[in-house]
């Protein structure tokens, strides 16, 4: 585990945030709100692509790339298996379809066609890219040392954390608690999918964050701490089984 890059993403990415989000908790408190005041769209987007730009910097500074092009050439390595590919939509099947079951759909109606295509540069822009960040350097790297269950743990709370700001400005609209739990079921499947995609990890994290993201907002379901608990349970198992696998795979083929 290199704990210099590991701690100085994680210290300047919550820096950024608490004076960007943080900021606008305040500004939300008076009654200014992106609304009302597009220009605060601005300052929404630079804390979250925090994670984004701080993976660049930290990276570069610590000369672990050379530069932009070798940073953006590792993010965006799409060469993976087949299966890979499927397990990463799989986290968006299992959080919005176990969801959906368990708890209900919240839909009036299908959005027209063409939000899905608005709703996915959003997801992708606000959340997707955020794993250049989360899922290059933070969670692999606790990994390294911790190992998979306690990596998962501390990169949820951590990331969770940084969407707080967000939930007290109603920009998320889930009970804290439930959001928190959904957050590290969710980051135990990213840990699965670092721990079987290799270099592709990054972009199928990428690719997961921005579907389910999107899925959320054309398919929303019911936010209910059933639902969560449920979801949160077999994302998790799903987790550890295809971990396990892999690594009774990779011990076959190393006899």
């Amino acid at each position: 585990m290199n704990t210099k890059i590991t701690i100085q993403f994680t210290l300047l990415t919550l820096g950024i945030t608490l004076l960007t989000w943080g900021g606008m908790v305040v500004l939300y408190h008076y009654g200014i709100v992106v609304d009302n005041h597009p220009w605060l769209f601005a300052v929404l987007m630079l804390g979250g692509l925090s994670p984004t730009y701080v993976s660049y910097i930290v990276l570069k500074n610590n000369n672990e790339v050379s530069g932009f092009k070798e940073w953006l050439k590792n993010v965006f390595y799409v060469r993976a298996k087949v299966s890979h590919y499927l397990f990463a939509v799989l986290l968006v099947v299992l959080f919005v379809g176990v969801n959906t079951i368990v708890a209900g759909s919240a839909m009036d109606g299908l959005p027209p066609l063409y939000m899905y295509f608005v709703g996915l540069l959003m997801s992708f822009f606000m959340g997707g890219l955020e794993e250049a960040g989360w899922r290059y350097i933070l969670q692999p790297e606790l990994d390294k040392k911790y190992g998979f269950v306690v990596s998962s743990i501390v990169t949820g709370l951590i990331w969770f954390a940084w969407h707080i700001p967000l939930l007290l400005i109603g920009f998320i609209e889930f009970d804290l608690g439930m959001y928190a739990v959904s957050v590290l079921g969710m980051t135990f499947f990213y840990g699965a999918i670092i721990r079987i995609s290799g270099k592709a990890s990054v972009f199928l994290s990428v690719l997961a964050h921005t579907l389910t993201n999107m899925a959320l907002s054309g398919f929303p379901f019911n936010p209910t701490w059933l639902g969560t608990i449920v979801t949160f349970v077999v994302m998790v198992g799903v987790a550890m089984v295809a971990v396990s696998v892999h690594k009774r795979t990779q011990k076959s083929l190393a006899k």
